[in-house]
């Protein structure tokens, strides 16, 4: 069972994630937080060692919030391709999902954090590479299950799938046009299934 400590401290993180996500690291002042939480700076400072870690754990808090759905609707396939296309119809979502939360955490904390916070962005890239490494694994195995095609470089497959997700998201809230990511979900299926499947 968790400790009054723990449920203060998750309070304040989930409390705060969306706001570290909308106006970023340097944007986002101790009084927001407070603001935000109705605690005093001793009760914040009480829970963590500086808003850096606090920051740290808004951002893993937002990137739970936006995997798990995604992790949940890709476990529900054996087959490696439909799982691929449980990503592209995961992502069909995206911007309405994370809209409310002001964009994609990885995106906007990689961007803010790039020159400004070291070890906010090391886990951002972290987090990019464990995404990408979790495509590279689910092509593999689709190879090795003969779903996919033998010859297909698994790790150029994961990396260009996954830059052009994120392209895509970075062009629809750039514009708040959502079609920009539909329009690449098309051209990922296509891919999928032309260049892909077995």
């Amino acid at each position: 069972m968790a400790s009054k400590a723990e449920h203060t401290t998750q309070f304040i993180v989930q409390k705060v994630a969306p706001v570290f996500n909308k106006h970023g690291y340097v944007g986002t002042s101790l009084s927001d937080v407070t603001k935000i939480t109705g605690l005093t700076k001793g009760a914040i400072y009480g829970n963590f060692a500086n808003k850096e870690e606090l920051a740290i754990l808004a951002f893993k808090q937002n990137v739970r919030d936006i995997i798990l759905p995604l992790s949940e609707e890709m476990a529900g396939h054996e087959n490696a391709v439909d799982k691929l296309f449980a990503l592209t119809n995961y992502y069909r979502n995206y911007y309405e999902q994370v809209k409310g939360i002001g964009g994609c955490p990885v995106l906007n904390v990689g961007v803010d954090a790039n020159n400004v916070n070291p070890a906010l962005f090391r886990e951002v890239k972290q987090t990019a590479l464990k995404l990408e490494n979790s495509l590279r694994n689910i092509i593999e195995t689709g190879i090795q299950k003969k779903e996919i095609k033998k010859n297909v470089d698994a790790a150029v497959y994961a990396r260009t799938i996954y830059a052009m997700i994120e392209g895509s998201v970075f062009m629809a809230f750039t514009h708040k046009d959502k079609t920009y990511i539909s329009n690449v979900m098309d051209l990922l299926e296509t891919i999928i299934r032309e260049k892909l499947t077995a």
